[in-house]
């Protein structure tokens, strides 16, 4: 079996109970280390790799964060609008990044890959996890009356 070059890989720990949005992050693991893939083709072939994939990659991001916070949202979660902020912030740098890159500005694949796995991976294991955490308090508690 060939071995791939692969920048981050998913772990259990990053789980946040809910399989529908573990198969999501899953997914911009997947992506991530897609891209990361392409930095590794040599400068030109990177550029025209991420030319090609970069705006889907920033479509389910998009995606992703709108199913989250819909979710967060039906639960009244209280760290929603921090939450949405963050993805806000996240979604205008990409953004802003993309722009860069498209309008032929100094443009570092490597650099945004990097960037892409730091924030997926933070985010994930201590934002995500406080929701995660916030959901698993809600289930403990909603069995505890039902037995009462």
């Amino acid at each position: 079996m060939e071995e791939k070059n692969v920048l981050v890989e998913w772990e259990e720990r990053y789980s946040v109970g809910i399989p529908f949005i573990d198969d999501q992050h899953k997914e911009l693991i997947k992506m991530t280390n897609t891209l990361y893939e392409g930095c590794l083709q040599g400068d030109e072939a990177a550029k025209a790799y991420f030319k090609d994939t970069i705006r889907g990659a920033v479509d389910y991001v998009k995606y992703h964060f709108a199913a989250e916070e819909q979710i967060l949202d039906k639960i009244k979660y209280p760290g929603l609008s921090k939450h949405k902020e963050q993805h806000e912030t996240f979604v205008k740098q990409v953004l802003r990044d993309v722009q860069s890159f498209e309008s032929g500005k100094s443009f570092v694949p490597n650099v945004f890959v990097r960037y892409l796995k730091d924030w997926v991976l933070t985010h994930i294991a201590v934002s995500d996890k406080m929701y995660s955490e916030y959901i698993q308090n809600m289930k403990k508690k909603s069995g505890q009356k039902a037995q009462a």
